[in-house]
């Protein structure tokens, strides 16, 4: 077998001599490397190289095995394990691969300024998986399985027809789900706990027969600013960026491929033997806009089925200025709005009034605020008709295939760890801090 060496010094070695081989040899390629980095005394000039090298050879590992990788912590694709459990047996299977439990608890104890960038590893390693036809199209499907929470919760549900997961409450009025959204502290914005909370929700949503129609709504504020005042969403949540407490897994990447997806797509279907074609279960999704839907908030009423906002209301895609990638904006927007105002909105962050003519492009009824709870009831009624499950299907189907879905997520999962990582980033923060605490 040939190697290469590093511009560290250690040897890298040449992969190709089969899956168990090339994984013991990176195994122990990143093992010296590792080695390098826990040395007493190393700086960020010493360890940025070693740091490279890893990475490299990760990727290189990633390019050439994921599918026989993914095999194997999934059992041959008999489990469908979501991400953070993928993440966790990767680290026990292939010692090096992706940050260890402690490495996680470590930098998640970390201000974003601080952190050395391990997510990007778990970047890596999504990407190899995302992009390969074989592991990519099965992962997708196992994080649109309903979770523990909301099956913990489902009878309750089902009785009650109410469910309170702290940030996010879930209540079923006739044949609506309603979601609403309580991180009343942070104006709705978004952190790891509330997507978790959402996903709950929604698969809550999914998974009662008796609701037809789900809707998504912000609750009453009590920021001083907006006291008593609905808000749909501030965003992510910049506090628990600055402090480094939003993760790769748990909100950028789970998000997207969690609550986000389960409205856009349904939750999967096991193929049990009980139908000719396993039919995933969807509903129709209907967004309720009050005061604003900024950033997070702007991205995922592109998923909804029927957006209705206030006539005050407003949308913007701050996240350039923050320094990170909009979700999965970038692959929507420019299909709903076009290519000109979506660059406008995330190149430049404008502001698109929802009565304007480019907010009718982004919403489909500008009501009184008054009028809102009407206008959801009357676009309820006519997505309760059967025939929109089939007809929203094929349409999705059309518009984004998952494929190409699952491509965009393979390179933002990247992407979005270059951001992390970025100085201008960290800049952005420490910025919007020191303006904040004056």
């Amino acid at each position: 077998m040939t190697t290469s060496t590093t511009t560290t010094g250690e040897t890298a070695p040449a992969l190709g001599q089969g899956y168990a081989a090339d994984r013991a040899a990176t195994v122990d390629h990143l093992a010296r490397l590792e080695d390098a980095l826990s040395r007493p005394g190393a700086d960020r000039a010493a360890t940025g190289p070693l740091h490279t090298a890893a990475r490299r050879a990760r990727r290189r590992f990633m390019e050439c095995h994921a599918e026989s990788l993914y095999d194997e912590l999934t059992d041959g694709r008999r489990e469908f394990l979501r991400l953070n459990d993928l993440a966790t047996r990767a680290a026990e299977l292939m010692p090096g691969l992706v940050p260890t439990k402690e490495q996680n608890e470590q930098e998640r104890r970390r201000p974003q300024r601080d952190k050395e960038g391990r997510e990007s590893d778990h970047g890596i390693f999504f990407w190899g998986l995302l992009r390969s036809p074989v592991a990519g199209p099965h992962l997708m499907e196992a994080m649109r399985r309903p979770t523990e929470k909301a099956l913990a919760a489902l009878s309750g549900f089902r009785a009650t027809g109410h469910a309170d997961f702290g940030l996010v409450s879930v209540r079923r009025r006739g044949d609506l789900g309603e979601v609403t959204v309580h991180n009343t502290r942070f104006l709705n914005a978004e952190d790891d706990l509330l997507v978790a909370a959402l996903e709950a929700a929604v698969d809550l949503v999914l998974l009662d027969d008796s609701v037809r129609v789900g809707v998504m709504r912000g609750g009453p504020m009590t920021h001083p600013r907006y006291a008593g005042r609905r808000v749909f969403s501030a965003g992510i949540n910049l506090t628990r960026l600055y402090e480094g407490e939003i993760s790769l897994i748990d909100f950028f990447l789970g998000r997207e491929l969690g609550y986000i997806n389960k409205i856009f797509r349904g939750l999967s279907a096991p193929d049990d033997g009980a139908s000719w074609l396993p039919e995933p279960v969807e509903k129709p999704w209907i967004a309720a806009v009050d005061t604003f839907a900024i950033g997070g908030g702007a991205q995922i009423l592109l998923v909804f089925d029927r957006v209705i906002a206030a006539e005050e209301a407003y949308f913007t895609l701050p996240a350039l200025r923050e320094g990170i990638i909009p979700g999965a904006a970038n692959l929507r927007l420019p299909r709903v709005g076009g290519n000109r105002l979506a660059r406008q909105a995330i190149f430049a962050d404008r502001r698109i009034d929802a009565a304007s003519p480019e907010g009718r492009l982004l919403c489909d009824e500008v009501v009184p605020a008054d009028g809102l709870d009407t206008a959801v009831r009357a676009a309820a009624d006519e997505l309760a008709n059967p025939a929109v499950i089939n007809n929203r299907r094929v349409l999705h189907a059309h518009e984004e295939p998952e494929d190409v879905f699952r491509h965009y997520m393979a390179l933002y999962a990247v992407e979005q760890c270059r951001r992390l990582t970025s100085s201008d980033l960290v800049e952005n923060l420490e910025r919007t801090w020191i303006s904040r605490n004056r």
